[in-house]
């Protein structure tokens, strides 16, 4: 049965009580009471250094068992290497999430190109080749010269998703490549109607039997987390 997993890019904000977190709650806690609330993190924290074994236990151990974490791709393969000679770097950063992937807890693994990477379908066939399906890998692509069929088959043929990533510089094509759905949703703000967009379109992947991760922003209010919590409730009832 396909699953909706959603929440936010983060969950360390004090700035969310006491809106969203209780005003006395140490910030140690926020975590075990954000997994209360929602069932899925995007961890931005792997964009600069690696999830240490001891910290992806932390999490592991204050989360439910149906809680998952997704995990942008470490800078060294997206912005440094830009997939290209990356095999090396990228087997050590996803052998170092094998206490989440043990845990069954690890849901995408992001990679989150910068926006100056122009298309480049043999860099991606080869960087695609040493990935693994059970990462889920999902492709935030940011030029777009990306956007083309062929890329959309070279993903298919992978099991990877295309990113659906709302940004005021880019539109990004709502397509399907794999038997899962990412979307990033960057807004801080979403009127009830878009609110109810998203609900449907949410709905129609779980209906053809897709897995659907679901982020929103993170911001100085906790608008995010409550969009996410009420994307919860809603499909869920």
């Amino acid at each position: 049965m396909a699953r909706l997993f959603a929440g936010t890019s983060g969950w360390s904000y004090p700035s969310w009580k006491p809106d969203f977190y209780p005003a006395k709650l140490p910030s140690k806690k926020f975590l075990e009471y954000y997994a209360t609330r929602l069932n899925s993190v995007e961890l931005n924290v792997t964009f600069r250094r690696f999830a240490t074994a001891s910290m992806q236990q932390g999490w592991i151990a204050v989360t439910p068992a149906d809680f998952c974490f997704t995990v942008k791709a470490h800078q060294n393969i997206t912005h440094v290497l830009r997939l290209r000679n990356a095999e090396e770097f990228t087997r050590s950063f996803l052998g170092s999430l094998q206490p989440m992937a043990e845990a069954g807890k690890l849901g995408t693994v992001l990679f989150q190109l910068p926006p100056f990477l122009k298309c480049d379908t043999v860099l991606l066939a080869d960087f695609l080749k040493i990935l693994p399906r059970a990462a889920r890998p999902a492709f935030e692509f940011r030029h777009p010269s990306w956007f083309s069929d062929e890329v959309y088959q070279q993903l298919q043929d992978a099991g990877a998703a295309l990113c659906i990533a709302e940004s005021e510089k880019l539109e990004v094509p709502e397509v399907v490549t794999a038997d899962f759905t990412y979307f990033r949703l960057r807004k801080p703000e979403y009127s009830p109607a878009e609110r109810k967009e998203i609900v449907e379109k949410v709905g129609g992947h779980l209906a053809a039997g897709r897995d659907v991760y679901v982020y929103f922003k993170h911001e100085e209010t906790p608008e995010g987390a409550r969009y996410a919590e009420e994307l919860l409730k809603t499909v869920q009832t």
